[in-house]
């Protein structure tokens, strides 16, 4: 009997210590990735508990309760409910396309992560383009919309899908320009060095004071580019059912319902990121160090800390999009395309204008 040696030797590599070793770096290079996913499913679900609390509140009623203690499990039961249900499927629709865009249109939303600084580089990846990566990835997801809609063979649905294509490029030109503002000002387009570039003059270097303008357009933008109340038109119930969903049910229908919690808290974590200060606890006389009384704020302490105040930040932020929803009407569609072109787009450059003629001269 002949044994061929190499075969041998192959089988025995498999034992060396080389093997196990790219085995753990494997591992802990995935370990980002699923920790960041993990912390996203988490903070949708605390998004949704929180909107029911305090829409209930607006409304004078009671809210979830009964589902674990402060009703904090009501969304994993609907989460669960939605993961059983039958996935039908419209008989003359495309197939296809129906069932590909709202993957395309979750996938695209969960891209944008990759560039958010939740602390000192603690980011997955720290691009020169960062924040013009977002917007590039952001405007994938009105295309999954607009199959979904075409592949339904829906009136109704298609409407919903022309409608979500419409809306995202009128107010994705007028962020541009804001966002181009806020570049300008940090000399970069990082998510990190943006930061960086707020905490060098402490709670008074924040973007908010700096762009005024510019914030204001930026929250109205995004709140379009989130299809919240006022710009919830794509799937306006008493005009189109439910819009591009209208034909969706089970777990296609839930992948929409995460996707839109999830563009939710990417707009709040970039307002937190742009003109927030970010990580930074820029609060005028008072040190997290000192008051804590330690001699510096570092390691496993520090990251825990940079990542509670930035997502503190954006929770509190939320407040207005989940109160807006309850205190405005909502705008005909005309007076949505209007307030893009007509009034956004003219304010967002010439805020870009104003804040390029500042930087010229303080050269």
């Amino acid at each position: 009997m002949i044994i061929d040696t190499t075969k041998v030797e192959a089988i025995h590599s498999f034992s060396r210590p080389e093997s196990l070793k790219e085995v753990y770096e494997l591992i802990w290079l995935l370990v980002p990735i699923f920790t960041t996913v993990f912390g996203i499913i988490i903070g949708v679900l605390v998004i949704v508990w929180l909107e029911r609390q305090i829409s209930a509140g607006v409304q004078q009623r009671i809210g979830p309760e009964y589902a674990g203690p402060w009703g904090i499990l009501q969304a994993i039961a609907d989460g669960t409910k939605l993961l059983f249900k039958e996935d039908l499927r419209p008989s003359r629709g495309d197939i296809f396309l129906f069932s590909i865009g709202p993957s395309i249109a979750v996938i695209s939303i969960l891209l944008s992560y990759l560039v958010i600084p939740f602390g000192y580089r603690l980011v997955l990846s720290d691009l020169s383009i960062g924040v013009f990566l977002w917007i590039a990835i952001s405007s994938i997801a009105p295309i999954g919309l607009l199959m979904s809609g075409y592949g339904s063979n829906n009136k109704y649905s298609f409407l919903g899908g022309l409608r979500a294509a419409a809306q995202s490029i009128s107010y994705e030109i007028p962020l541009t320009p804001c966002v181009l503002s806020i570049s300008l000002l940090s000399n970069s387009s990082s998510t990190v060095d943006i930061v960086e570039a707020q905490s060098k003059y402490g709670f008074g270097g924040w973007n908010l004071w700096r762009q005024p303008i510019g914030f204001t357009v930026f929250l109205i933008s995004s709140l379009a580019e989130c299809e919240r109340l006022p710009f919830d038109l794509p799937e306006a119930e008493e005009e189109l059912v439910a819009g591009y969903q209208t034909e969706y049910s089970g777990i296609k229908f839930g992948l929409f319902y995460v996707a839109s919690y999830l563009n939710l808290l990417v707009s709040s974590l970039f307002v937190t990121v742009l003109y927030l200060g970010g990580w930074n606890f820029s609060i005028p006389y008072i040190s997290i160090p000192e008051l804590l009384g330690i001699n510096e704020m570092g390691g496993v302490f520090g990251t825990t800390i940079s990542i509670f105040i930035t997502l503190a930040k954006a929770y509190l932020f939320l407040f207005i999009p989940i109160t807006t929803r309850w205190t405005l009407p909502r705008m005909r569609m005309d007076q949505l395309l209007n307030l893009g072109w007509k009034f956004l787009l003219p304010i967002s450059l010439g805020n870009l204008l104003l804040t390029t003629s500042s930087q010229l001269f303080s050269l």
